[in-house]
């Protein structure tokens, strides 16, 4: 059989991996949240605070979805015709038109104008945050978180080009395999990774302070099963008012992370409702899971991008022979992003799938469907949610259950444990 024949039935068995992991680890059925007990929340929430937040969203959306258009057209512009094999050219002319300059300085070359170019949007947002008194940082702050993760994305784009490229030159028929396992193997060390190099690169972590929260807390997940050494504080409040926490990281570098912001503006209770809430994730090994399909996911990406990307009309349009190229690497974005844009409302079903899960798990383990509720109006409020956003984008990109949905779940709670 030839590479072509291997890579496809490769694509298949990983494809097919993924479906059965996504239908085996993904929660498809989620707890009930009536519609009638959403329109009465809704109708039950402060009628400015609903009408502000819907206000900041649509203030946000010309920027969010302009960034959207123009990068997919400057990944197209790029990637579909010869214009981006010549950006990778000019940057690897300095250096002697070497290969690795050319995998490295001009791939990143490539990210870096996508960047550039979409960057007025990016400020967009920041003013908007700004407006609305979101943001509690100044512009030069913004510069500096934005210098910051743009050189976090070089270190990783190089090490990324260097090892792919390599890999293309010492197997040019069998890349593909190597490539894939590759991939799969960097998303399983950056979610090791990232919570301990990466994240202190934005934010500044340290211990909740002994007292009686964090020994509540502490018990909380003795009783739930879920081994955490320590709840973590990041000081948010330096760029932003919004209230949040999450859990990340796998094994030794797992962590459940709190706001500062959420212990100012939060009662202990709702403090305690949220931590619940990241308990859950732990407790169900969702960021392992994640980690796994996003593994599956990018080895999958990485077969269908040789298979797609050696189809020699595509070739022809980015001006390039050979899709493991480096002057392909265009090419690969392209095709990245369109995959991503597609891909965009199946990722955001699961995650909201899993979201509310967590959700169900907070409810029974503090067995306090007030509290929730409370905790989940006040979220909405401080971090402006709409708390019932137009159908379109829900099913497009929310990421969570709506306000209200979760809402109507947790009075479903109350009334199923009242009964």
């Amino acid at each position: 059989m030839t590479p072509r024949g291997w890579a496809v039935l490769t694509l298949a068995a990983l494809v097919l991996a993924l479906l059965v992991a996504s239908a085996l680890l993904v929660p498809w059925h989620r707890p009930p949240a009536p519609r009638a007990d959403q329109l009465s929340a809704l109708r039950e929430l402060p009628a400015d605070q609903v009408a502000r937040a819907r206000e900041f969203r649509a203030a946000l959306r010309p920027g969010s979805y302009g960034a959207l258009l123009v990068g997919l057209l400057v990944a197209l512009l790029l990637g579909l015709t010869p214009l981006g094999a010549r950006l990778v050219e000019l940057a690897g002319r300095p250096f002697g038109d070497h290969w690795i300059a050319r995998a490295v300085l001009g791939g990143l070359a490539v990210v870096l104008v996508a960047d550039l170019i979409t960057l007025p949007f990016a400020a967009w947002r920041q003013s908007v945050l700004t407006r609305y008194g979101l943001s509690t940082y100044g512009w030069s702050g913004w510069a500096v978180d934005l210098l910051k993760s743009y050189a976090v994305s070089a270190v990783i784009g190089a090490v990324a080009l260097l090892g792919f490229y390599t890999v293309t030159r010492l197997a040019p028929r069998w890349w593909w395999a190597f490539g894939a396992a590759g991939a799969a193997g960097l998303v399983v060390l950056l979610s090791f990774v990232l919570p301990v190099l990466v994240e202190p690169v934005f934010n500044r972590f340290t211990p909740m302070e002994q007292g009686p929260l964090r020994t509540e807390l502490m018990a909380m997940a003795a009783r739930d099963g879920v081994p955490v050494r320590d709840v973590l504080v990041a000081d948010a409040s330096r760029r932003t008012k919004a209230v949040n926490a999450y859990v990340s990281g796998l094994g030794p570098t797992r962590r459940v992370v709190v706001y500062d912001t959420l212990l100012r503006e939060a009662t202990p209770a709702e403090v305690t409702s949220v931590v619940a809430h990241e308990l859950g994730h732990a407790r169900q090994r969702d960021v392992a899971v994640g980690t796994l399909t996003g593994a599956l996911g990018a080895a999958a990406a990485v077969v269908a991008l040789y298979l797609l990307g050696s189809w020699p009309p595509l070739t022809r349009l980015a001006g390039v022979e050979s899709v493991a190229e480096p002057r392909a690497f265009p090419l690969l974005i392209a095709l990245v992003t369109v995959a991503g844009l597609v891909a965009a409302p199946a990722q955001a079903l699961i995650s909201r799938r899993v979201e509310a899960r967590a959700d169900a798990h907070a409810l029974a383990l503090t067995g306090d469907p007030v509290t929730f509720e409370a905790m989940q109006r006040r979220l909405a409020g401080v971090n402006l949610a709409d708390p019932d956003p137009p159908r379109w984008e829900y099913l497009w990109s929310a990421s969570h259950p709506s306000t209200v949905e979760r809402i109507a779940a947790a009075r479903a709670y109350a009334r199923k444990a009242g009964g």
